[in-house]
């Protein structure tokens, strides 16, 4: 089987700033999505439905929760050579630096890739939802006899502008490369796309930041200390001197870079018919294997909610939003357009009943949330007030942020009785 043949490696990316506060005390790919997941199981649950089982996640930054998340979920069997190894950034004799790109991080861990026997290496980024078949790629990648593939995804002039474009010919061989192209030098980098594509206007080839090397030229790229980059360096100087195959993918592809991107993916699973199918059996994605109890609710109006195992909900009502595992929400509490992304563990009755805890964990009563994201282990008194919008400027608090008219209240804060945002 060729997939025998395939290492992945999932990028874990920089310090994700534009993803704080959701990253001040996490990696990137331990962001928890969906109310049960984690970003870094999409591109691991991808790679298992294509039965490519031996992978590597590269990070640097606040790695402990992402080890503990791998550790605790992905279990092989003993006879197998599957594996999911987390590779933090690490000090050398011969190298006393931190990852300083995409490319730089895949040079600086080849020495643990090279002990294993693999002929193609599939590169993939941990802050991405998409289910995409890389078995597809990897068969296209072999028969075209390329030495690199890039997945690439048809976009509109509006979002071409911030992507790196790419120009194909007749037989998907990528003839250039363009990064971020300003509006005007659009017209001259069009490609040919399905006529589903053209009839929506997506008549540019955007990198997906998806890529397969064969073993030899990977080896040869990395021994050049001076490119650092993927994206920005590597494939624009390897498009002319080696083949490079354009794999389009036409299905539903978000890049996670920002709150509001991040904020938009989870909202869009509550959706009639989601962009992203959680429900589809042959493309699972998997995640920890908790034995949590069921949901409970009481007197509680639920439109378009997604709730995840673990919850005890009183509230009145609950409205296009996301609940995650172990979430309490109080009595004539109202829950609207809004991420909770649950707590890690259940205070106990004696905790409550002693009334050892002022404010508990999750939503208190008669509470009305908006446009908002609540990260694990929140605690919101009773009587709060989160209204988010367009109508707030960006702010940075102790306790919350906001951006984007989005409040993002900051994992394991409290939020006083009556507070209003």
């Amino acid at each position: 089987m060729i997939n025998d043949k395939v290492l992945a490696i999932i990028l874990g990316g920089g310090q994700g700033s534009r993803l704080y506060p959701l990253t001040d005390q996490r990696s990137k790919p331990a962001v928890p999505i969906a109310g049960k997941y984690r970003l870094v199981d999409i591109p691991i649950s991808n790679c298992i439905n294509a039965d490519i089982k031996r992978m590597f996640v590269l990070t640097q930054f606040n790695s402990a929760s992402l080890n503990r998340h791998i550790k605790d979920t992905y279990h092989f069997s003993f006879f197998s050579s599957a594996f999911v190894d987390v590779l933090a950034a690490e000090q050398t004799p011969h190298n006393k630096t931190w990852f300083q790109g995409t490319a730089d991080a895949v040079r600086q861990s080849m020495h643990h890739f090279l002990r294993h026997d693999f002929e193609y290496v599939l590169i993939l980024s941990g802050d991405q939802l998409y289910q995409m078949d890389y078995e597809l790629m990897i068969n296209a990648h072999v028969e075209s006899k390329a030495e690199i593939s890039i997945a690439t995804i048809p976009v509109n002039a509006k979002d071409a502008t911030s992507f790196g474009i790419l120009k194909s010919n007749s037989d998907s061989v990528i003839t250039s490369f363009i990064e971020k192209p300003s509006a005007d030098l659009l017209p001259d980098w069009t490609s040919e796309v399905s006529d589903d594509m053209k009839s929506q206007g997506r008549n540019y080839l955007a990198s997906m930041g998806i890529y397969i090397f064969n073993r030899d030229l990977l080896i040869k790229l990395m021994s050049d200390p001076t490119t650092n980059d993927f994206g920005k360096e590597i494939i624009p100087q390897s498009i002319e001197s080696h083949k490079t195959l354009s794999y389009q993918y036409e299905g539903y592809w978000t890049d996670i870079g920002n709150i509001d991107s991040f904020f938009e993916a989870n909202i869009g699973l509550t959706d009639d018919i989601p962009q992203f199918d959680l429900y589809d059996k042959k493309k699972r994605i998997y995640t920890r294997a908790r034995m949590l109890p069921t949901t409970k609710l009481a007197g509680t109006m639920l439109e378009k909610a997604v709730i995840a195992e673990g919850c005890i909900i009183s509230a009145a009502k609950i409205e296009k939003s996301v609940i995650g595992i172990r979430s309490r929400i109080g009595k004539e509490s109202t829950v609207i357009n809004t991420y909770m992304m649950g707590s890690d563990f259940y205070e106990t009755l004696e905790e409550i009943d002693h009334n050892k805890i002022e404010i508990l964990m999750g939503i208190g009563e008669r509470c009305f949330i908006k446009n908002a994201i609540l990260d694990k282990n929140c605690r919101i008194g009773d009587d709060v007030r989160i209204n988010g919008g367009k109508h707030l400027e960006d702010k940075e608090t102790d306790m919350y942020s906001i951006k984007d008219g989005i409040v993002v209240v900051k994992k394991g804060a409290t939020i006083p009785k009556g507070y209003v945002i």
